[in-house]
């Protein structure tokens, strides 16, 4: 059982995480259809990241979350490395927006093909966090999902959508 609330818990509300998880990448891409190298320079709000840098996030946090869970499942006991956000962004300031959506949506298939090849046993394996105390890998599925949403409202803020 997670010891930490989810943070993103109001975001993904009563929506099942594997649902939202497979069709949250697919909203952002058509939020984003047709937009310009100068639109995604745009901060989704005053003094935040760029959409461009907000979509590197997204698919940093597929990269680490996604890569936690694997060894969560992997090896027993598990701790997990905690990274900082900012500084994981900076070492991608070349990449374009269009290579990060894409490069997100991709890692997003393959983590959601994992998350849904799960047993329960699996879905409930524990492992810690230095931050965040005992985790399962349910509540990374839970905690991913509801992070997509989260930042799918600042991009349909941005967008009108």
């Amino acid at each position: 059982m997670s010891t930490t609330p989810n943070p993103y818990a109001a975001a993904l509300g009563n929506r099942n995480a594997l649902d939202a998880l497979e069709e949250t990448p697919g909203m952002i891409r058509s939020a984003l259809a047709g937009w310009t190298d100068a639109q995604f320079e745009r901060p989704y709000a005053p003094g935040k990241w760029s959409i461009r840098k907000l979509i590197i996030h997204l698919v940093q946090t597929e990269l680490a979350l996604g890569t936690r869970v694997r060894f969560a499942l992997a090896q027993s006991p598990y701790t997990a490395q905690p990274f900082s956000q900012d500084a994981w962004l900076a070492t991608e300031a070349g990449t374009g927006a269009a290579t990060a959506l894409d490069t997100y949506t991709a890692l997003r298939r393959m983590n959601v093909a994992m998350f849904r090849s799960l047993s329960a046993d699996q879905l409930e394996r524990e492992f810690s966090h230095p931050e965040y105390g005992q985790l399962t890998v349910r509540w990374v599925a839970e905690q991913m999902a509801g992070h997509d949403i989260h930042h799918l409202k600042h991009i349909e803020a941005l967008t009108g959508s």
